[in-house]
Protein backbone atom coordinates (compact mmCIF):
# COMPACT_ATOMS: atom_id res chain seq x y z
CA UNK A 1 0.00 0.00 0.00
CA UNK A 2 2.88 2.35 0.75
CA UNK A 3 4.21 1.68 -2.74
CA UNK A 4 0.87 2.64 -4.34
CA UNK A 5 0.71 5.81 -2.26
CA UNK A 6 4.28 6.84 -3.12
CA UNK A 7 4.56 9.84 -5.42
CA UNK A 8 5.66 9.23 -9.02
CA UNK A 9 6.45 12.53 -10.76
CA UNK A 10 3.97 14.47 -8.71
CA UNK A 11 1.11 11.96 -8.34
CA UNK A 12 0.58 8.65 -6.46
CA UNK A 13 1.79 5.46 -8.12
CA UNK A 14 -1.73 4.02 -8.27
CA UNK A 15 -2.80 6.79 -10.66
CA UNK A 16 0.04 6.06 -13.08
CA UNK A 17 -0.40 2.29 -12.86
CA UNK A 18 -4.17 2.63 -13.28
CA UNK A 19 -3.78 4.71 -16.43
CA UNK A 20 -1.17 2.36 -17.93
CA UNK A 21 -3.52 -0.55 -17.17
CA UNK A 22 -6.27 1.19 -19.14
CA UNK A 23 -3.91 1.67 -22.09
CA UNK A 24 -2.79 -1.99 -21.91
CA UNK A 25 -6.39 -3.26 -21.87
CA UNK A 26 -7.32 -1.06 -24.84
CA UNK A 27 -4.33 -2.24 -26.88
CA UNK A 28 -4.89 -5.89 -25.97
CA UNK A 29 -8.55 -5.63 -26.96
CA UNK A 30 -7.63 -3.85 -30.18
CA UNK A 31 -4.94 -6.27 -31.31
CA UNK A 32 -6.18 -9.50 -29.73
CA UNK A 33 -9.91 -9.21 -30.40
CA UNK A 34 -10.79 -6.58 -33.02
CA UNK A 35 -7.82 -7.09 -35.30
CA UNK A 36 -6.57 -10.60 -34.65
CA UNK A 37 -6.69 -11.32 -38.39
CA UNK A 38 -5.11 -9.14 -41.07
CA UNK A 39 -7.81 -7.21 -42.87
CA UNK A 40 -8.24 -3.84 -44.48
CA UNK A 41 -10.04 -1.37 -42.24
CA UNK A 42 -12.82 0.55 -43.94
CA UNK A 43 -13.70 4.18 -43.33
CA UNK A 44 -16.89 3.29 -41.41
CA UNK A 45 -15.02 0.95 -39.04
CA UNK A 46 -12.30 3.56 -38.64
CA UNK A 47 -14.83 6.21 -37.63
CA UNK A 48 -16.67 3.92 -35.20
CA UNK A 49 -13.44 2.78 -33.54
CA UNK A 50 -12.22 6.36 -33.33
CA UNK A 51 -15.52 7.38 -31.73
CA UNK A 52 -14.99 4.62 -29.17
CA UNK A 53 -11.50 5.91 -28.32
CA UNK A 54 -12.73 9.51 -28.10
CA UNK A 55 -15.53 8.37 -25.77
CA UNK A 56 -13.01 6.61 -23.54
CA UNK A 57 -10.85 9.76 -23.53
CA UNK A 58 -13.87 11.91 -22.62
CA UNK A 59 -14.87 9.56 -19.79
CA UNK A 60 -11.30 9.54 -18.50
CA UNK A 61 -11.29 13.34 -18.68
CA UNK A 62 -14.50 13.36 -16.64
CA UNK A 63 -12.84 11.19 -14.00
CA UNK A 64 -9.87 13.58 -13.96
CA UNK A 65 -12.24 16.53 -13.56
CA UNK A 66 -14.13 14.85 -10.70
CA UNK A 67 -11.04 13.48 -8.95
CA UNK A 68 -9.13 16.74 -8.91
CA UNK A 69 -12.05 19.07 -8.30
CA UNK A 70 -13.56 16.92 -5.54
CA UNK A 71 -10.29 17.17 -3.68
CA UNK A 72 -9.38 13.50 -3.97
CA UNK A 73 -6.21 14.42 -5.87
CA UNK A 74 -4.21 17.63 -5.58
CA UNK A 75 -3.06 19.43 -8.71
CA UNK A 76 0.68 19.84 -9.09
CA UNK A 77 0.49 23.46 -10.22
CA UNK A 78 -2.88 24.79 -9.09
CA UNK A 79 -4.48 24.70 -12.56
CA UNK A 80 -8.01 23.52 -13.32
CA UNK A 81 -7.22 19.88 -14.06
CA UNK A 82 -10.34 19.05 -16.05
CA UNK A 83 -10.13 22.03 -18.38
CA UNK A 84 -6.37 21.67 -18.90
CA UNK A 85 -6.79 17.95 -19.71
CA UNK A 86 -9.39 18.68 -22.40
CA UNK A 87 -7.35 21.62 -23.74
CA UNK A 88 -4.24 19.46 -24.00
CA UNK A 89 -6.23 16.60 -25.56
CA UNK A 90 -7.73 18.96 -28.17
CA UNK A 91 -4.35 20.44 -29.10
CA UNK A 92 -2.66 17.04 -29.39
CA UNK A 93 -5.56 15.60 -31.40
CA UNK A 94 -5.46 18.50 -33.85
CA UNK A 95 -1.67 18.51 -34.17
CA UNK A 96 -1.77 14.76 -34.81
CA UNK A 97 -3.82 15.25 -37.98
CA UNK A 98 -0.62 16.55 -39.59
CA UNK A 99 0.96 13.16 -38.79
CA UNK A 100 -1.55 11.42 -41.04
CA UNK A 101 -0.10 12.85 -44.25
CA UNK A 102 3.45 11.84 -43.28
CA UNK A 103 2.36 8.35 -42.17
CA UNK A 104 0.54 7.92 -45.48
CA UNK A 105 3.72 8.85 -47.38
CA UNK A 106 5.79 6.39 -45.32
CA UNK A 107 3.39 3.51 -45.96
CA UNK A 108 3.35 4.40 -49.65
CA UNK A 109 7.15 4.52 -49.84
CA UNK A 110 7.49 1.03 -48.34
CA UNK A 111 4.46 -0.27 -50.31
CA UNK A 112 2.68 -1.50 -47.16
CA UNK A 113 -0.83 -2.85 -47.97
CA UNK A 114 -3.67 -1.36 -45.95
CA UNK A 115 -4.43 -4.70 -44.27
CA UNK A 116 -1.02 -4.59 -42.52
CA UNK A 117 -1.00 -0.89 -41.72
CA UNK A 118 -3.25 -0.91 -38.65
CA UNK A 119 -1.27 -3.59 -36.82
CA UNK A 120 1.94 -1.64 -37.45
CA UNK A 121 0.32 1.53 -36.12
CA UNK A 122 -0.96 -0.14 -32.95
CA UNK A 123 2.40 -1.74 -32.19
CA UNK A 124 3.92 1.66 -32.74
CA UNK A 125 1.88 3.00 -29.81
CA UNK A 126 4.09 1.05 -27.41
CA UNK A 127 7.15 2.90 -28.68
CA UNK A 128 5.21 6.18 -28.64
CA UNK A 129 4.26 5.70 -24.98
CA UNK A 130 7.89 5.10 -24.06
CA UNK A 131 9.23 7.99 -26.15
CA UNK A 132 6.54 10.47 -25.08
CA UNK A 133 6.96 9.36 -21.47
CA UNK A 134 10.70 10.02 -21.70
CA UNK A 135 10.19 13.44 -23.30
CA UNK A 136 7.54 14.45 -20.78
CA UNK A 137 9.66 13.22 -17.88
CA UNK A 138 12.63 15.26 -19.08
CA UNK A 139 10.39 18.27 -19.70
CA UNK A 140 8.87 18.03 -16.21
CA UNK A 141 12.32 17.81 -14.62
CA UNK A 142 13.52 20.85 -16.56
CA UNK A 143 10.43 22.90 -15.65
CA UNK A 144 10.76 21.99 -11.98
CA UNK A 145 14.48 22.73 -11.84
CA UNK A 146 14.58 25.71 -14.20
CA UNK A 147 11.29 27.64 -14.26
CA UNK A 148 12.65 29.91 -17.00
CA UNK A 149 12.55 26.94 -19.41
CA UNK A 150 8.85 27.78 -19.90
CA UNK A 151 9.94 30.99 -21.66
CA UNK A 152 12.04 28.82 -23.98
CA UNK A 153 8.99 26.64 -24.66
CA UNK A 154 6.91 29.75 -25.33
CA UNK A 155 9.42 31.26 -27.72
CA UNK A 156 9.79 27.90 -29.51
CA UNK A 157 6.02 27.55 -29.93
CA UNK A 158 5.69 31.08 -31.30
CA UNK A 159 8.59 30.54 -33.72
CA UNK A 160 7.13 27.19 -34.85
CA UNK A 161 3.70 28.75 -35.38
CA UNK A 162 5.12 31.64 -37.40
CA UNK A 163 7.16 29.21 -39.48
CA UNK A 164 4.03 27.15 -40.24
CA UNK A 165 2.28 30.33 -41.37
CA UNK A 166 4.98 31.62 -43.73
CA UNK A 167 6.97 28.57 -44.94
CA UNK A 168 5.27 26.58 -47.74
CA UNK A 169 4.80 22.85 -47.21
CA UNK A 170 6.76 20.28 -49.17
CA UNK A 171 6.55 16.51 -49.46
CA UNK A 172 9.30 14.89 -47.36
CA UNK A 173 11.66 12.63 -49.32
CA UNK A 174 11.55 9.36 -47.36
CA UNK A 175 14.44 7.89 -49.38
CA UNK A 176 16.76 10.55 -47.90
CA UNK A 177 15.69 9.83 -44.33
CA UNK A 178 18.86 9.08 -42.30
CA UNK A 179 17.10 6.26 -40.44
CA UNK A 180 16.23 4.50 -43.70
CA UNK A 181 19.78 4.96 -44.97
CA UNK A 182 21.24 3.63 -41.72
CA UNK A 183 19.16 0.46 -41.78
CA UNK A 184 19.90 -0.14 -45.43
CA UNK A 185 23.61 -0.02 -44.72
CA UNK A 186 23.73 -1.86 -41.39
CA UNK A 187 20.87 -4.39 -41.43
CA UNK A 188 19.71 -7.23 -43.61
CA UNK A 189 16.33 -6.25 -45.00
CA UNK A 190 14.08 -8.41 -47.17
CA UNK A 191 12.97 -7.18 -50.58
CA UNK A 192 9.40 -8.30 -49.95
CA UNK A 193 6.89 -8.22 -47.12
CA UNK A 194 6.28 -11.37 -45.08
CA UNK A 195 2.74 -10.80 -43.94
CA UNK A 196 2.55 -8.93 -40.65
CA UNK A 197 6.01 -10.03 -39.52
CA UNK A 198 8.65 -7.47 -38.59
CA UNK A 199 11.49 -10.03 -38.70
CA UNK A 200 11.98 -13.32 -40.55
CA UNK A 201 14.69 -15.94 -40.79
CA UNK A 202 15.88 -16.81 -44.28
CA UNK A 203 18.97 -17.84 -46.20
CA UNK A 204 21.68 -15.22 -46.60
CA UNK A 205 23.34 -15.90 -49.98
CA UNK A 206 26.53 -14.13 -48.87
CA UNK A 207 27.03 -16.37 -45.83
CA UNK A 208 25.22 -19.49 -46.98
CA UNK A 209 23.24 -19.85 -43.75
CA UNK A 210 19.87 -18.87 -42.30
CA UNK A 211 19.99 -15.52 -40.50
CA UNK A 212 17.57 -12.91 -39.19
CA UNK A 213 16.24 -10.32 -41.66
CA UNK A 214 14.12 -7.24 -40.97
CA UNK A 215 11.14 -6.64 -43.27
CA UNK A 216 9.96 -3.40 -44.91
CA UNK A 217 7.12 -3.37 -42.36
CA UNK A 218 9.69 -2.99 -39.57
CA UNK A 219 11.42 -0.13 -41.36
CA UNK A 220 8.07 1.60 -41.84
CA UNK A 221 7.35 1.19 -38.13
CA UNK A 222 10.71 2.70 -37.16
CA UNK A 223 10.38 5.68 -39.52
CA UNK A 224 6.81 6.36 -38.34
CA UNK A 225 7.94 6.46 -34.71
CA UNK A 226 10.83 8.78 -35.57
CA UNK A 227 8.34 11.05 -37.32
CA UNK A 228 6.08 10.94 -34.26
CA UNK A 229 9.00 11.92 -32.05
CA UNK A 230 9.65 14.93 -34.28
CA UNK A 231 5.99 15.97 -34.06
CA UNK A 232 6.15 15.57 -30.28
CA UNK A 233 8.73 18.37 -30.16
CA UNK A 234 5.81 20.71 -30.94
CA UNK A 235 3.00 19.08 -28.99
CA UNK A 236 4.74 18.32 -25.68
CA UNK A 237 5.88 21.95 -25.04
CA UNK A 238 2.39 23.09 -26.08
CA UNK A 239 0.77 21.08 -23.29
CA UNK A 240 3.45 22.07 -20.76
CA UNK A 241 2.54 25.66 -21.62
CA UNK A 242 -0.98 24.91 -20.36
CA UNK A 243 -0.12 22.93 -17.24
CA UNK A 244 3.02 21.55 -15.59
CA UNK A 245 1.10 18.69 -13.96
CA UNK A 246 2.96 15.77 -15.53
CA UNK A 247 0.07 13.34 -15.10
CA UNK A 248 -2.28 15.63 -17.05
CA UNK A 249 0.34 16.23 -19.74
CA UNK A 250 1.04 12.51 -20.21
CA UNK A 251 -2.54 11.24 -20.12
CA UNK A 252 -3.90 13.92 -22.48
CA UNK A 253 -1.06 13.18 -24.90
CA UNK A 254 -1.47 9.40 -24.90
CA UNK A 255 -5.27 9.44 -25.05
CA UNK A 256 -5.15 11.63 -28.16
CA UNK A 257 -2.59 9.35 -29.83
CA UNK A 258 -4.53 6.15 -29.08
CA UNK A 259 -7.51 7.45 -31.01
CA UNK A 260 -5.39 8.75 -33.88
CA UNK A 261 -4.36 5.23 -34.89
CA UNK A 262 -8.01 4.27 -35.28
CA UNK A 263 -8.91 7.50 -37.09
CA UNK A 264 -5.97 7.23 -39.50
CA UNK A 265 -7.80 5.28 -42.21
CA UNK A 266 -10.68 7.73 -42.37
CA UNK A 267 -8.38 10.76 -42.30
CA UNK A 268 -5.96 9.29 -44.86
CA UNK A 269 -8.80 9.08 -47.36
CA UNK A 270 -9.66 12.77 -46.92
CA UNK A 271 -6.46 14.36 -45.66
CA UNK A 272 -6.50 16.62 -48.75
CA UNK A 273 -9.62 18.25 -47.25
CA UNK A 274 -7.66 19.57 -44.22
CA UNK A 275 -5.09 21.63 -46.11
CA UNK A 276 -5.91 24.90 -44.33
CA UNK A 277 -6.00 23.37 -40.84
CA UNK A 278 -2.25 23.93 -40.54
CA UNK A 279 -2.83 27.69 -40.37
CA UNK A 280 -5.27 27.25 -37.49
CA UNK A 281 -2.76 24.99 -35.71
CA UNK A 282 -0.08 27.61 -36.27
CA UNK A 283 -2.28 30.22 -34.58
CA UNK A 284 -2.92 27.81 -31.69
CA UNK A 285 0.84 27.42 -31.15
CA UNK A 286 1.35 31.19 -31.31
CA UNK A 287 -1.52 31.71 -28.84
CA UNK A 288 -0.22 29.10 -26.38
CA UNK A 289 3.34 30.44 -26.64
CA UNK A 290 2.18 34.02 -26.10
CA UNK A 291 0.08 32.88 -23.13
CA UNK A 292 3.23 31.71 -21.35
CA UNK A 293 4.70 35.22 -21.42
CA UNK A 294 1.35 36.76 -20.44
CA UNK A 295 1.03 34.38 -17.47
CA UNK A 296 4.47 35.26 -16.16
CA UNK A 297 4.11 39.03 -16.63
CA UNK A 298 0.43 39.82 -16.04
CA UNK A 299 -0.98 36.73 -14.33
CA UNK A 300 -2.62 33.49 -15.42
CA UNK A 301 -5.15 33.49 -18.25
CA UNK A 302 -8.44 31.86 -17.26
CA UNK A 303 -8.29 28.18 -18.39
CA UNK A 304 -11.81 28.51 -19.85
CA UNK A 305 -10.49 31.22 -22.19
CA UNK A 306 -7.57 29.00 -23.26
CA UNK A 307 -9.90 26.08 -23.99
CA UNK A 308 -12.39 28.31 -25.82
CA UNK A 309 -9.77 29.98 -28.03
CA UNK A 310 -8.10 26.62 -28.80
CA UNK A 311 -11.35 24.92 -29.78
CA UNK A 312 -12.53 27.96 -31.78
CA UNK A 313 -9.31 28.09 -33.81
CA UNK A 314 -9.28 24.34 -34.49
CA UNK A 315 -12.98 24.24 -35.38
CA UNK A 316 -12.57 27.28 -37.61
CA UNK A 317 -9.62 25.67 -39.39
CA UNK A 318 -11.53 22.42 -39.98
CA UNK A 319 -14.68 24.13 -41.23
CA UNK A 320 -12.80 26.56 -43.49
CA UNK A 321 -10.73 23.69 -44.93
CA UNK A 322 -13.82 21.59 -45.66
CA UNK A 323 -15.53 24.57 -47.30
CA UNK A 324 -12.49 25.67 -49.30
CA UNK A 325 -11.65 22.17 -50.59
CA UNK A 326 -15.20 21.06 -51.40
CA UNK A 327 -15.17 19.11 -54.63
CA UNK A 328 -11.41 18.46 -54.52
CA UNK A 329 -10.28 14.98 -55.55
CA UNK A 330 -8.07 12.93 -53.19
CA UNK A 331 -4.48 12.13 -54.04
CA UNK A 332 -3.14 8.59 -54.20
CA UNK A 333 -4.52 6.47 -51.36
CA UNK A 334 -2.52 5.64 -48.25
CA UNK A 335 -0.22 2.76 -48.68
CA UNK A 336 -0.11 3.13 -52.43
CA UNK A 337 2.95 3.52 -54.54
CA UNK A 338 5.28 1.09 -56.18
CA UNK A 339 7.13 -1.56 -54.20
CA UNK A 340 10.74 -0.69 -53.52
CA UNK A 341 13.81 -2.77 -52.97
CA UNK A 342 15.10 -2.22 -49.45
CA UNK A 343 17.80 -4.87 -49.24
CA UNK A 344 20.90 -3.93 -47.31
CA UNK A 345 23.62 -2.44 -49.44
Amino acid sequence: MEFLAALWIGQPAWMWLGFLAIVFVLLAFDLGVLHRDDKEMGIAESLWLSAFYITVAMIFGGVIWWGYEAGHVATADGTHAGITYFTGFSIEKALSIDNVFVISLIFGFFAIPRKYQYRALVWGIIAVILLRGLMIGVGAALVQEYAWILFVFGAFLIATGVKMLVVPEGDPDISKNPVVRFFRRHMRVTDQLHGQKFFVRQLDPAKGKVVLFATPLFLALVVINIADLIFAVDSVPAIFAITTDTFIVFTANIMAILGLRALYFALAAMVHRFHYLKYALALVLVFIGTKIFWNQIFGKVDPIISLGVTLALIAGGVLYSLWKTRGDKPDNGAGGGKPIAVAAE
